[in-house]
Parts: C-alpha cells; structure tokens; sequence
C-alpha cells in the first residue's frame, strides 16, 4: 500500500536486484476453494508515476486497486489519471483509502470523505479500508475505529466494503467484529498467507511489494484476487473455456434441504448474502434456479438454506412471528447497528432496541461498560428491531437515498409518515438528506 521509501537501503536494494530479479506473478496462482483460479492484480498509487494500464494489462494483469487518497483532505495525485487510464485498458477496478483515524468521529468522517471521492465512479471491486498505522493507540481502540470506518462506508456504499490487513495485524490485532468484511491479506513470505486471524478465508492475497510489470517504472504490489473481492461476489466470467456459472462448491440444495424467503436488498449480492447465512453462491444459484448469479434485484425473493438446529422448516411467506431462534428471522435481513448519541447509555440504548447491556458487551467487546462515546457504532443483536421504539415484530428493508430524492416522497413512496421516517434514522433536520445514505424503512 502506501510506502515510505528509506533513502539509506537504496544502495543496498541495487546491489540485491544485480543477482535477484524483482518478483512478478508466481507460476501457480491460488485456487478460490475449489473453483477456478484467482485472478491476477496489482495495487497502485502516486508512487507509481504515470502508469501506461496497457502494457499492464497485456502483461496479464486483470485487475487493478487504485488509491483515491488517505485521511479526511488528501487525495491521490494519481486518483483520476489512474481509473481513467485502467478502465480504457479494460481492467477491473476497485478503489482503497489510507485510514489515518485517531477516535471513532474521525473515522467516520474518512469514511465519509472516501465515498465522496468514488460515490460517482463506477466499481468492479469492494472498495478497501486500508489502516495499518496506528501510534498510541490501544487495540480496543484500534478495532472500534477500524469499524466505525468500515460500518459508515457500508451505510453510504450498502454493501459490505473490503479491508486490508497484513498477516500480523490480522492475527494479533484485529477482532471478530471485522471478520463480516472480505479479507485483503498481505503476507510475502508465503505462497498462501499463513494466518487470517478471526477470518475463515481470504478475498485478495498481495505477496509481494517488489514486483515488476511492464508499463510501471519501479516496484508495484502484485496481488491474486477472489470472486469476493468483486461487488457482485463473482468472477468475471471464465474466457479461456471455463464453465461459467459453476462458482461454488457442488452443494446444492437438495429436496430435503429447510428453507427460508428472504427479500433481497438494495445493494445485496449472492456473495453477501450466502455469507450473511452460512451457504454458498453455487448453493443459492442452485435451489433458486438462478441462470445469472450477477443478476438479482431488490425485492425478489430467494430461498436460503438454513443451518444449525433452528427447526423452523420452511418459513412460508417470511412474515412469521419473527421469533426463531437461528439467524432465519426476517429482522435478520441486514446487519443492525447503531450509533452512539451524545447522552447514551448502554443501558438505554439496550431498553431501546429490547436487548440487554450484557448482550451489547459481548457482541461489541466492551471492557467497560460504563464507557462508550458518540459516534461510537455497536453491533446489535440479531432479531433486534432497528427501529427503536417501533415493535418488534415490524420487517424491515433498505432504502439507498438517490440524487433529487426528499424525505416526504421518500415517505409518500412507501407509505408512511416524514415523523417516522426522521425518528426511525435519527434524522434531525428532514428538509437535509442526501444521496448516498442507507434508510432503514418498514415494511
């Protein structure tokens, strides 16, 4: 990622490339668990100069993660000349911002700042939450502001943004609570990386920080990349004879197999979504009968496999009591969060969305209790209403805020009140929205 050259190891650097050529793609590339392989890519920034995206792309080069720029005011010298010239040369693409964040609020305005740079580009891959310096900070600390960024860009994307670590921080410092985002892993010392920490497998595998590929002067990241690291979760399709849709694993779902409906989401893909409930793509694809896995749309309904003991069965039309005990729960849809209000207390927070304070303190890896702070985001516990003071048995959908959209058309469109809609999002001012931002709206 970003890289402060040493001035004192330039001499001994020369003399090592004298007799040890600079890395470029290793001969086997790694398989995504069982389907067809990795992608080939490179990451870049200003420190690369001017890119000729052609020469790299006749290198084999697929797919390139470009920096739009780093903390609250910087961008990328490079940002626009970079996605310009890479997607004429017909690359896939994907945006990372440097995360320079020292409390929760500064994170959430990086996030904030990131989307403004890309809202108007068009992404193949997630956009990547790039925070590898840390100083002083605390791994608490640490953690709370690496979700603070990742869940805001979520909120503003509505969808599940990427995050990249190296090896180390993925196993020493980072948390469960970063585990719901696709891994980008760096680890140079290995063929695959050797640690994932709380992950259970990797989206993007850079392995090396020396590479060197036509079209760029000096050193470039080289990395391989999965279909998870993609916005739709896939693969671009298979041109050198593959078979296509055959993304998964074999598992389909079976006559025997317990459903639920769910009711896809503005934003959702097949990837986030197998995910979100412990199943596959190929699985999805299969009990759905789904000819294009790229192509879901929201409000269609898909059957989703339960797991665990729950019992339920088929759920019927999704509309249930809402009180199943697994995460087949139609309030289960979307990941529920919350963000701290200046004068909260966990104690209140846990009365407002029917929860308890031990059950915020577990899910959010709270050492003290009595010490949370504004702008902090919690995870709330699956099945809890994120409507506050609206009942719990109330379904509810995302809502992506586009360009010319106002609060009361919003409201006229779905059936309810300016009141409820501002009450429902925390919205203080209803006549100040804007596009970008993820409503939640009752069903």
């Amino acid at each position: 990622m970003i890289k402060m050259r040493k001035i004192l190891g330039t001499a001994l650097c020369a003399l090592l490339l004298i007799s040890a050529p600079a890395p470029a793609f290793a001969a086997a590339v790694p398989t995504s668990d069982g389907e067809r392989p990795a992608l080939r890519g490179i990451d870049v920034s200003q420190w690369q100069g001017d890119i000729d995206f052609n020469k790299v792309a006749a290198a084999g080069v697929e797919v390139v993660y470009i920096q739009s720029g780093a903390g609250s005011d910087y961008t990328d010298a490079n940002f626009q000349a970079n996605d310009t010239k890479a997607r004429e040369a017909g690359l896939k693409i994907g945006f990372y911002h440097y995360v320079t964040a020292q409390t929760a609020g500064e994170a959430a305005a990086q996030a904030e700042f990131f989307y403004s740079l890309i809202r108007d580009k068009t992404a193949d891959c997630r956009p990547a939450v790039d925070f590898e310096q840390f100083g002083d900070l605390s791994r608490e600390e640490i953690n709370q502001i690496a979700s603070v960024f990742s869940a805001r860009l979520e909120q503003l994307i509505g969808y599940a943004p990427a995050f990249y670590s190296d090896a180390y921080n993925a196993e020493n410092i980072w948390d469960a609570r970063l585990s719901r985002y696709p891994l980008w892993i760096a680890d140079y010392s290995a063929t695959r990386p050797e640690s994932s920490g709380p992950w259970d497998t990797w989206s993007g595998f850079q392995y090396s920080d020396t590479g060197a590929i036509p079209g760029i002067s000096g050193d470039v990241d080289l990395d391989y990349f999965r279909g998870s690291i993609f916005v739709d979760g896939l693969l671009p399709p298979d041109v050198s004879g593959g078979s296509g849709n055959n993304s998964g694993d074999g598992n389909s779902g079976g006559q025997g197999t317990k459903t639920f409906r769910y009711t896809v989401q503005r934003g959702d893909t097949l990837w986030d979504i197998a995910v979100r409930y412990g199943t596959t793509v190929a699985e999805l694809v299969s009990l759905n009968h789904i000819e294009n896995p790229r192509l879901i749309y929201p409000g269609q309904i898909l059957l989703v496999p339960t797991r665990g003991d729950s019992g339920t069965g088929q759920s019927g039309s999704g509309a249930g009591n809402g009180n199943a005990g697994g995460s087949n729960s139609p309030e289960d849809q979307t990941p529920a969060f919350v963000t701290v209000r200046s004068g909260d207390t966990l104690w209140a927070i846990a009365r407002r969305y029917g929860t308890t304070v031990n059950a915020l303190v577990s899910l959010n890896h709270i050492k003290t209790p009595s010490l949370i702070y504004p702008g902090q985001v919690l995870l709330l516990p699956k099945g809890t209403a994120p409507g506050g003071n609206l009942s719990g048995s109330t379904h509810y959908r995302r809502y992506l805020i586009r360009s010319g959209d106002t609060l009361s058309a919003i409201a006229r469109r779905f059936g309810i009140t300016v009141k409820t809609l501002a009450q429902l999002n925390h919205i203080s001012d209803p006549d100040l929205i804007y596009a970008g931002r993820t409503l939640i709206i009752p069903d």
